[in-house]
């Protein structure tokens, strides 16, 4: 089976991850979605965070009723902090039946080169990026060396909501 991984905080999940979740099932050559919860993104403050059962519910409760997503707590188990590359290895090792890509927004392809271990994901894995652009334009921000290297979804619908804007919306709300 095809599998994309699509990691993240889902710090709140939102109906733009399971929205675009959806579309790559139906538009793709994957057969699912793996919602990949990382308990600790090494670039996150983890204060920040809500606790990952809570989170890991929110998106199984998100994804009921879409058939070919899954929420996935793979990355519970592993060492902390969460690196890419490690759970990759690992999925790779645990499911050798199984072909994983990567799935990631057009803000990480940015800063793709400071991951650890970027160039042994690249040459491992197909990378699928979502735009974050104006009607699914991509910004400039993919470094030269991965442009060639990279899937872009293009036609994948664009989502204007972030668990950044949701956190802030939630914590107004307590304010008043």
């Amino acid at each position: 089976m095809k599998i994309g991984i699509y990691g993240g905080s889902f710090n709140p999940v939102h109906y733009g991850h399971v929205g675009l979740a959806d579309w790559i099932v139906g538009h793709t050559d994957m057969d699912e979605v793996w919602l990949m919860v990382s308990p600790n993104n090494p670039l996150k403050d983890p204060g920040m965070l809500a606790d990952e059962k809570e989170r890991l519910a929110g998106v199984q409760e998100a994804i009921q009723g879409h058939p070919g997503l899954r929420a996935c707590d793979f990355e519970f188990t592993l060492p902390r902090p969460s690196y890419t590359a490690h759970t990759m290895r690992r999925l790779r090792e645990t499911f050798p039946e199984h072909t994983f890509s990567l799935i990631i927004g057009e803000d990480n392809i940015a800063v793709f080169t400071r991951w650890r271990e970027w160039e042994w994901l690249i040459n491992n894995f197909p990378i699928y990026v979502y735009p974050r652009g104006k009607e699914g334009e991509y910004t400039d921000s993919v470094p030269p060396e991965l442009k060639q290297r990279i899937i872009y979804l293009k036609g994948a619908p664009l989502f204007d909501i972030s668990s950044t804007r949701i956190r802030e919306q939630r914590k107004k709300s307590a304010e008043k």
